[in-house]
């Protein structure tokens, strides 16, 4: 199957679905028209209707979404390195605990002495502070990639045949919160990103519940609890994208937390 050709994209779009990139004196402000990214784009786009076709046999309608479900996991087994990088950080983190604590009341009064020793800390332990974040980060390209690939009615001049598939009757460049904001939702759209929002919900509550690291019992309150808050981002998020990136978001969520489960037992955290 060509990468631009049938199904063809349907003339009239479901409410909520994309429209054209804002166009401010006739230029769009599209950064995917820039030719490196514009090519990116079209790879991506290429990628997922060979995978779409390469399903579609055995599964119909639900090609494009398991198309989306596919890279979603290939990306996660990609970033299994990254993963454990984070286990280990996570462990050695709690393993100094006491000493960044030392640090703390040391150099109380002098913050940039403190973040020198506290850095010093982590060097002379071969970790880094910020590789908790590594996975989020990570995975930043390939989630605006997928929203700029439903995002887009036309990819290298051609149809964008991706937004004529859906899940369960619901486009998969549809978003939530512009379809309600149009008075399109139905009863199907609410029920499909209900349940996967449900999904991130119930696994990021699981995540806080059993992977919440010790915090020092001199840590602010609305420290801790911003850290616990900020567990179901990804669930807010899901709102304003795309009904595949609402897709790859939930199956990243879920995979992120068994990752950390197994790990958790591989690299447990000081007692």
């Amino acid at each position: 199957m060509p990468a631009h050709v049938a199904p063809v994209v349907p003339a009239r779009l479901r409410a909520g679905g994309p429209s054209p990139p804002a166009a401010t004196n006739g230029h769009a402000l599209d950064p995917f028209a820039l030719p490196p990214l514009a090519a990116l784009l079209d790879l991506a786009t290429r990628a997922l209707l060979s995978l779409t076709a390469f399903f579609t046999p055995a599964t119909g309608g639900a090609a494009a979404a398991l198309a989306v479900i596919t890279i979603t996991l290939a990306v996660r087994l990609l970033l299994i390195p990254v993963g454990v990088s984070q286990a280990r950080a996570e462990q050695t983190r709690a393993r100094l605990a006491p000493r960044l604590r030392v640090l703390r009341e040391r150099w109380a009064n002098d913050p940039e002495r403190l973040q020198r020793e506290t850095m010093q800390l982590f060097r002379d332990e071969g970790a880094s502070p910020a590789a908790g974040c590594l996975p989020m980060l990570a995975q930043a390209p390939a989630v605006g990639l997928l929203y700029a690939v439903f995002l887009h009615p036309t990819v290298a001049g051609h149809a964008n045949a991706l937004l004529a598939h859906e899940l369960l009757g619901v486009p998969l460049g549809q978003t939530l919160v512009a379809t309600i904001a149009t008075g399109g939702a139905d009863a199907v759209t609410l029920a499909v990103f209900g349940a996967l929002v449900a999904v991130i919900v119930v696994a990021a509550e699981l995540t806080r519940r059993w992977l919440r690291p010790p915090f020092d019992p001199s840590t602010p309150t609305w420290t801790v609890g911003l850290a616990g808050a900020l567990q179901f981002t990804t669930a807010v998020v899901a709102l304003f994208v795309p009904l595949a990136a609402a897709l790859y978001l939930t199956v990243t969520t879920v995979w992120t937390l068994v990752q950390r489960v197994i790990l958790r037992g591989r690299y447990p955290l000081p007692a």
